[in-house]
């Protein structure tokens, strides 16, 4: 499913325009972001968690010539389903 997917299945299940299902998705999305920008953990009950995980650097490899690389330190996003979400999809 991609966002356009998304947006026209949440119209369809909330009775919305989908308009105002891309403005709430947007809004969603960006509070997501910021919330994760500054550190904070978002959670959902029942649908999952996501948080910031800080990934360290370390020595890659090019595998096309196998020369040593190095790769920065980064923050990544993590995604931990909840146990409804799980319980759904199994």
């Amino acid at each position: 499913m991609n966002k356009a997917e998304l947006i026209e299945a949440m119209a369809s299940e909330a009775g919305l325009s989908k308009a105002d299902s891309k403005k709430a998705l947007d809004a969603f999305i960006n509070a997501t972001t910021g919330a994760l920008k500054k550190g904070d953990r978002l959670s959902l009950i029942g649908f999952g968690s996501f948080s910031i995980s800080k990934r360290s650097a370390r020595t890659g490899r090019n595998p096309q010539t196998g020369k040593e690389i190095q790769i920065a330190a980064k923050n990544v996003v993590k995604f931990k389903a909840g146990a409804e979400l799980s319980k759904a999809v199994n």
